[in-house]
């Protein structure tokens, strides 16, 4: 077995596998800023399957989301039933808002994938792996000069997490009704 098999085994459980380091690591997280740009994957195993490479031009990027429902800023003004409601349920995933919102921060990269790195009762934490789309090293790579192409991945909804909360996980027989989107199939054609 490779090394990189005994750290996924590590991380199927990481609380019981590696209990006094994570609740370390929590603590010292909950300090850090909510976007914080990291030099190398805290979870290296993860990150190589899902296209990391130690090479100029990938950052990694981890990114702290609270969780609980989503509300919407406090109502300052007149009650009307539109405004009533502060909950906003929204059908994206921590993980979609993550990557979005690391995007945001480094508007020259496109997000290539993310992954869950910890969660306790009130954060969770992904790593974003973002890709510099202008970065020479990265053009001439021919496994990923894709990315160069594409922009807006994150915020499109293009990436895995972006995909599956769009409900484009499934193909074939019985996701009839899925495609272009779950609203645009709805609509009658003129």
């Amino acid at each position: 077995m490779g090394y990189l098999k005994y750290i996924k085994d590590l991380w199927k459980k990481p609380k019981a596998n590696m209990p006094e380091l994570m609740k370390d690591r929590l603590i010292e997280w909950r300090q850090d800023p909510v976007t914080l740009r990291i030099e190398k994957p805290t979870r290296l195993d993860r990150a190589r399957s899902l296209g990391y490479r130690a090479k100029q031009g990938y950052i990694v990027v981890r990114q702290k989301v609270i969780r609980g429902s989503h509300t919407r800023p406090d109502i300052k003004h007149g009650r009307r039933s539109k405004r009533s409601g502060q909950r906003k349920d929204l059908s994206i995933s921590y993980q979609v808002i993550a990557e979005r919102r690391a995007n945001l921060k480094f508007k020259n990269c496109e997000v290539l994938n993310s992954y869950l790195v910890a969660k306790d009762g009130r954060y969770a934490w992904y790593e974003i792996i973002l890709v510099d789309r202008e970065h020479p090293s990265i053009k001439a790579d021919k496994r990923i000069s894709w990315v160069s192409k594409k922009k807006g991945r994150a915020v499109r909804g293009l990436t895995s997490a972006g995909r599956k909360s769009r409900g484009l996980r499934n193909k074939g027989k019985g996701a009839e009704k899925i495609r272009p989107s779950m609203r645009a199939n709805k609509r009658t054609a003129k």
